[in-house]
Order: C-alpha cells, then structure tokens, then sequence
C-alpha cells in the first residue's frame, strides 16, 4: 500500500510540476502571438527606438525598459543594506522579548497592498523630493525609493530565516575560539546562510522589476529617457497600467502586448542569471 501512495505522490508532484512549466509557456505563446503585429511593423527597432506616440503610431520601448531597469537597481542598492542589517539584528543580536514583535512587523509590511505604498509615496516621499531637489518630485528616484521598502520585508524575512538555520555548535566554537561577535556573523552566519540571502535577493528581485501600483503613483509615464533621476519617467509595468485601456488601434494594442512580453524576458533573464550565477558561485565557494 505504501508503494502505490508513494508512487501516486511522485506522478501527481510532478504533474503539478509540469503543469507550472506549461502555464508559464503558455503565457509566454499568449503574449508572443498577440505581439505579432508589433512585432513584424517594428522589429528589433521596438527595443531600441525611444519614441512612443500613439498618434503617431509609433512605439519604442527604450524608455520603459530604462525605467524599469534603473528603479530596480535603485530599489535593490537602497534595500539590501538595510534588509540584511534588520536580519543581522533580528537573527543574532535582539533581544528575546524584541525578536517575535518585531519580526511580525516585519512581515507585515510585506502583506501591505501595493497601491498603499503606492499612496503613501505620492504624498509624503514626492514633496520631499520635491523640496530636496527640484523638480515635481514624482521620478525615478522616488519610484525606487517606494519599491526598496516595498521589497526590504521579503529580503529581511527570508534572510533572517536562514541566518536562524545556522547551527549553534558552528557559532559556540568560534566564540570558544575567541570570535567576537561581528566575525561569528561575518565569518560564521553569512557564509552558512548564503543561498538563503541569494535567494532573498531574487524573490525581491522579481518582485521590484514588474511592481506597478505603487510606482504608477510616483513616477510619471513620461516616455523619455534621462540621466537625471529626479525627473519622471516611465516603466514597463506603469506603462500597461496606465494605457492599456486607452490603445485605439490593433498596432497599439499589439505594441502593449510586446511590452508585457519583453517584461516577462527580462524578469525571466535576469533572475535566471542572477539565480544559476550567484548559486554556482556558491557551490564552487562552498
């Protein structure tokens, strides 16, 4: 009896396995054959060119790629110092009575909707980056400033779990060997939990670079490309939400699709490289 449950366990895991590969193919065939008039009017100049007018019925992507793009990284430099020093301190140096409060609230924060850090951006980050740097204040910089505190509670929570899996023995013999406590952490902690902080860094990863709610609010959709970061711009994700429902014409609806296709290449791209490139220096390292 226990042969066939085992055997029926292994054939419907792998179904539900199969069945997340063929979903996501099958998204990917969707975006593809509704992009096909995009497609075949622009070519590769979709990508490269950095004119978008509807009236015109012409599309380029470039500003809502480097818009995308560069909030990410903002999001993710702003966020991985300050979500891997709230693990440090939630993992090895609060006390006991602060771990679980303040551990809930951190995972609260990641249960937040969207569009309320979206609001809560529009009226308390843009006047002040308004007033620090000219401007409107709504722009890139305030974009990536909401997204690092939207993904901070992915990053802290996962990485304080696997810094929590580090093993007693394993920080009791470097205090025995006269470790402080910064070389148990540096030298003991990080190195043990290292998939973990990688993987955190990938979840939130994915979940800053297609965000659209709360950076609708504060960015802009203005399809211009600038190395100013305090000016608006626009992203992927802001340009759907903000246009979808106004496409007029099948080019414009095609070029939309396109977009929403060249988001799922781009997620799909960089967290796989970030995933097989960072894990396998792991193994190696290891």
């Amino acid at each position: 009896m226990s042969a066939i449950v085992d055997k029926f366990f292994f054939y419907l895991t792998r179904t539900i396995a199969l069945g997340i590969l063929l979903i996501v193919a099958w998204i990917f065939v969707e975006l593809f054959n509704n992009s096909l008039d995009s497609i075949q009017a622009f070519g590769f100049d979709f990508i490269t060119e950095d004119k978008w007018a509807p009236n015109l019925e012409k599309f380029g992507a470039l500003p809502a790629i480097y818009g995308s793009v560069i909030s990410t990284f903002l999001a993710m430099l702003l966020a991985i110092p300050l979500a891997i020093g709230v693990a440090i301190f939630l993992s090895e140096l609060a006390p006991a009575k602060l771990k679980t409060p303040f551990g809930v609230s951190i995972e609260l924060l990641a249960a937040i909707p969207s569009v309320i850090y979206g609001m809560w951006g529009l009226f308390y980050f843009v006047p002040i980056i308004r007033d620090a740097f000219g401007g409107v204040g709504i722009s890139m910089l305030t974009a990536g400033i909401v997204l690092s505190i939207m993904i901070l509670p992915f990053i802290a929570a996962v990485t304080r779990d696997a810094m929590n899996t580090t093993p007693d023995i394993l920080k009791e013999s470097a205090y025995a060997l006269g470790g402080t406590k910064w070389d148990v952490i540096k030298d003991i902690v990080i190195p043990y939990a290292k998939a973990g902080i990688i993987g955190s860094f990938i979840l939130a990863l994915g979940r800053a670079i297609g965000e659209t709610m709360a950076v609708t609010f504060v960015m802009g959709n203005v399809h211009r490309i600038s190395a100013d970061l305090t000016q608006p711009a626009t992203s992927i994700p802001v340009t759907l939400a903000n246009e979808f429902n106004e496409a007029d014409s099948g080019l414009y609806y095609s070029s939309l699709f396109e977009l929403s296709l060249l988001l799922l290449v781009i997620s799909f791209t960089i967290i796989s490289i970030a995933k097989f490139y960072f894990l396998r220096r792991k193994r190696i390292g290891a």
